[in-house]
């Protein structure tokens, strides 16, 4: 019983420093940010809220942001999947492959975006093989917009999709794909049937991390996007640094929180029911 008591002992205080950590850190501010959100004039009040509802510019940021990080979720998902799959079977030199697809991530993301700015430009490469082909006349406009917003969001956050799901389809055994081919299935059946239900965890992983981080990210946007173009981080900058409303920057913060939780909760579900093993 005594050694019991030693070994929680032992534990709590290892994992004392980390809570106190994220309580001041992270838990404190937050719901201090929480609070002012329903405060006006020092009384509660859901006004902050109200405003935001209300306003048709917030729903249009709002929308654009869910969509764009859904758009880039996805996209990162139909390119990760076969790219990991092709590293985790087939690959023979699977340390420099896994470097390559982890290279960006050592790169600032301000050099990543200023770097589309260059190929997405009127003179960049992109626009002069357009052209140099005839399928247009003259360069368009490939910047400043939604389109160069989720390239830059999915050249960012691409990598992580693909760490998840190699974390996980390293774990299945290949000898489940060959047995299934004993049986009869072909390889597309082998891997529909086996693989895939048996990588949604890693799958789920990664689509929660590309969702939260085009939700929040702000460089991309900001240099890849435009005025007319703003997005949920960008919209708490302007409130914050331009206008001097903290309280509604506050809570548009909130908002962007509660998304991604609702989002991450939806994602959960779903893969519990492709593969109930699987969360």
């Amino acid at each position: 019983m005594a050694k019991n008591v030693l070994r929680r002992g032992a534990w709590l205080l290892l994992i004392l420093p980390g809570v106190v950590f994220v309580t001041v850190f992270m838990l404190i501010p937050l719901f201090s940010i929480l609070i002012s959100t329903f405060s006006a004039d020092g009384a509660f009040s859901l006004d902050n809220y109200g405003k935001l509802i209300q306003s048709v510019y917030f729903q249009q940021v709002f929308g654009r942001s869910v969509r764009l990080s859904l758009l880039s979720t996805a996209l990162c998902a139909l390119l990760g999947f076969p790219s990991a799959y092709y590293i985790s079977r087939y690959s023979k030199r699977k340390g420099m492959m896994m470097a390559l697809a982890v290279f960006p991530m050592f790169t600032s993301p301000v050099i990543r975006s200023f770097s589309w700015m260059v190929i997405l430009g009127r003179k960049g490469i992109v626009n002069q093989f357009l052209v140099n082909i005839g399928l247009f006349a003259r360069p368009q406009s490939l910047l400043y917009n939604e389109f160069s917003m989720t390239v830059g969001f999915v050249q960012l956050f691409l990598p992580q999709m693909i760490l998840s799901l190699l974390g996980v389809m390293d774990s299945i055994p290949q000898d489940l794909t060959e047995a299934a081919g004993s049986l009869g299935a072909t390889r597309l059946v082998a891997f529909l049937r086996v693989v895939f239900p048996l990588s949604v965890s890693g799958l789920v992983t990664g689509a929660v991390l590309v969702f939260t981080g085009c939700m929040t990210a702000y460089t991309t946007p900001q240099l890849l996007g435009a005025t007319d173009t703003q997005v949920l981080s960008t919209m708490v900058y302007q409130y914050a640094m331009s206008l001097r409303d903290w309280a509604q920057a506050s809570a548009v913060a909130m908002v962007m929180i509660l998304v991604t939780m609702l989002v991450s909760g939806v994602f959960n579900r779903l893969s519990r029911k492709i593969n109930p093993m699987a969360a």
